[in-house]
């Protein structure tokens, strides 16, 4: 099984974007993480695995969320690992498995079938990645199982839209699939929130949340960045999406422009 990164971005030094795109050559390992530590919050039923057939019997993996909507069936990511320059069509065949846990040779038995992808307009993958880069969230849209929403089994997150308050305490978790990780377990990172304004970030990074100190690796890539988790509900507020890392420590999470309203209101429409 070969893990690969999508293409390059830029902060002050190269990011390298966090899809776990499997079929793809491999870049360098990534260093030993920062800090990307076992998540020990107690389940997070509302965060899970995003695993898909990406052909010649090789998977691929991102990370996302359930999210609240109307149909109850809906869960939050990267538009990067739904679709890139290089992988133009999203995957025909994927499951979001919601608290995975070592769970790679019963992911279609535990996880809720994908039925439909939801990228904003200006993710145009006819274009360069770093043209592109700010608009790195996306939902998709998943089956219900034995008559029930994944929402109405698992719960579901808020989802917060910008602006994003600063200096608020935030919670990264995402399955980081490549060394020193092997994705089969929760990792998440904490700090406080940073908006990168014009200027201290190259054009595709501005307007995203900086995180230091952490080095979730690909496979994290669509991961809820989270204010307020409450154990008891296994929920808090999705602030962004990971969009972007390093490797050496920097990771940026995507937040959701207004404009994501609509969005959100197509992928979480009741079936007709």
């Amino acid at each position: 099984m070969t893990l690969a990164r999508p293409p390059m971005a830029r902060l002050t030094s190269a990011l390298a974007a966090l899809a776990a795109a499997v079929g793809v050559a491999a870049g360098p390992a990534a260093p030993p993480a920062l800090a990307a530590d076992r998540w020990t919050g107690g389940t997070a039923s509302t965060v899970g695995r995003i695993i898909w057939d990406a052909g010649n019997g090789q998977l691929g993996y991102c990370s996302g969320a359930i999210v609240d909507a109307p149909n109850g069936s809906v869960v939050a990511t990267a538009a990067h690992c739904l679709r890139t320059p290089d992988h133009p069509s999203p995957p025909a065949d994927a499951w979001f498995v919601p608290a995975y846990d070592h769970g790679l040779s019963s992911y279609q038995r535990d996880g809720w079938r994908i039925t439909a992808h939801h990228t904003p307009e200006e993710w145009d993958v006819s274009r360069e990645m770093p043209a592109i880069l700010p608009h790195d969230y996306a939902f998709v849209t998943v089956e219900e199982k034995d008559g029930r929403t994944i929402q109405e089994r698992h719960g579901a997150n808020r989802l917060a839209f910008e602006p994003v308050p600063e200096g608020e305490d935030v919670q990264v978790l995402g399955y980081p699939a490549v060394e020193p990780y092997d994705g089969e377990s929760l990792r998440y990172c904490a700090g406080v929130t940073t908006v990168l304004r014009e200027g201290q970030a190259e054009a595709a990074n501005a307007g995203g949340l900086l995180l230091e100190n952490c080095d979730l690796t690909a496979g994290s890539s669509g991961g809820p960045w989270l204010t307020g988790f409450d154990p008891a509900t296994e929920s808090g507020t999705v602030v962004a999406v990971m969009s972007v890392g390093s490797g050496k420590g920097h990771v940026v999470g995507r937040p959701f422009p207004a404009t994501a309203r609509t969005l959100l209101e197509r992928a979480g429409a009741p079936a007709s």
